[in-house]
């Protein structure tokens, strides 16, 4: 497992220092404008509300750094994945998506491409290592798989795609930047939602698409312009700020959600734990490989969704949410939403907690499960 260069997020902090004037805001500043003044020919940087805005340009130069690449933000990481698909795909065009990844993703594909000529294909993240790609206009992968937790090599899917002429996208959205590099693993296009761990807040939808081929993101850009999938200044504003606390809180995540994961597997009532980290996982040896951290999702067995829904409910250090990537410590029992997963499976995703204070609470509740 390399470990990742620290002077990025260094970089990543310090992005518009440089350029400041005596006088002028550390913070970035949130700039609420529609229009801008445009004497003569519009030559000026930004010349109307639905193109661009300074604010977006703080936070796509920041995550740019991140992911040491051109980054375009988008409203959430499902308008940063539309976006993907519509200026990459077109009738007649083959793609394939992990049938175990975010279901979203497919209803998306499967509702508004598939009526337009575009072929989805489906398949497992661990049977990506076998797929062919031959005749594959984008290959779409997730990994670790959500909510699953499941594992698949990204620079062997991302080498076979390309000797297949196919596009090779990635949702890092589980990971971030700082917990694995897709792009230096050799996916041509990645998407996330920061509205997970790099706002880390839970009160804006964000998503980007990165990548370092400029060929690709320039039809990104123009659909976003088109369209109207414009993110609004002050959520983008939220996610700046966010972003400048990232590292340290997905320090003590991740370094939390290995301790967790490790006492879970030695405890009675558990059945089984999902973690990249632990030796016993079916995906560790590739984990090591391709990732810089292990991540701050742990999926937790237990008996069955009484237990699952007692863990969740009785814990009073875990929030009853959706999503990930808080500084809440938050779960769900996702068989809820037709994932195909164990009755009682449990997405954890690691908050900000003391990692002892945190462990104290969760070792109560599972002590009084029978």
């Amino acid at each position: 497992m390399d470990q990742w260069d620290d002077t990025i997020v260094a970089r990543m902090l310090h992005h518009r220092t440089e350029s400041l004037l005596p006088g002028d805001p550390v913070a970035a500043r949130l700039m609420l404008a529609s229009s801008y003044f445009l004497p003569g020919t519009p030559q000026a940087m930004h010349q109307y509300g639905r193109w661009s805005n300074p604010t977006w340009d703080a936070l796509e130069g920041a995550l740019g750094v991140l992911e040491a690449a051109q980054v375009a933000i988008f409203p959430s990481g499902m308008a940063a994945v539309a976006s993907v698909f519509m200026a990459h795909l077109k009738s007649g065009d083959r793609l394939l998506l992990p049938s175990d990844g975010y279901y979203t993703s497919r209803v998306l594909a499967e509702k508004y491409l598939e009526p337009h000529g575009i072929k989805v294909e489906l398949c497992s993240t661990l049977d990506y290592t076998s797929r062919d790609f031959a005749g594959l206009r984008m290959v779409y992968v997730e990994t670790p798989s959500n909510p699953s937790l499941d594992i698949c090599d990204l620079a062997d899917i991302a080498a076979r795609a390309k000797q297949a002429g196919a596009l090779m996208v990635c949702d890092n959205t589980t990971m971030t930047p700082l917990g694995q590099r897709p792009l230096d693993l050799g996916a041509d296009i990645v998407v996330a939602s920061d509205t997970k761990a790099i706002n880390g807040h839970s009160d804006a939808l964000m998503g980007h698409v990165a990548t370092r081929d400029a060929a690709l993101l320039d039809p990104i850009l123009d659909w976003r312009k088109l369209v109207g999938a414009i993110p609004g200044p002050f959520e983008a504003w939220l996610v700046h700020r966010g972003l400048e606390s990232f590292e340290v809180r997905y320090e003590r995540m991740s370094t939390t959600a290995a301790v967790l994961a490790d006492r879970f597997s030695a405890h009675r009532v558990v059945k089984s734990v999902t973690y990249p980290g632990l030796a016993s996982d079916p995906g560790h040896d590739i984990a090591k490989r391709q990732m810089t951290n292990f991540g701050t999702l742990v999926g937790v067995t237990l008996a069955d969704a009484t237990a699952a829904e007692r863990f969740i409910t009785d814990a009073s250090l875990i929030v009853a949410s959706t999503s990930f990537g808080g500084v809440h410590t938050s779960a769900e029992r996702r068989a809820r939403w037709g994932d195909k997963v164990a009755e009682g499976y449990v997405r954890l995703s690691v908050g900000c907690e003391p990692t002892e204070a945190l462990w104290r609470e969760l070792n109560r509740v599972l002590d009084e499960l029978n």
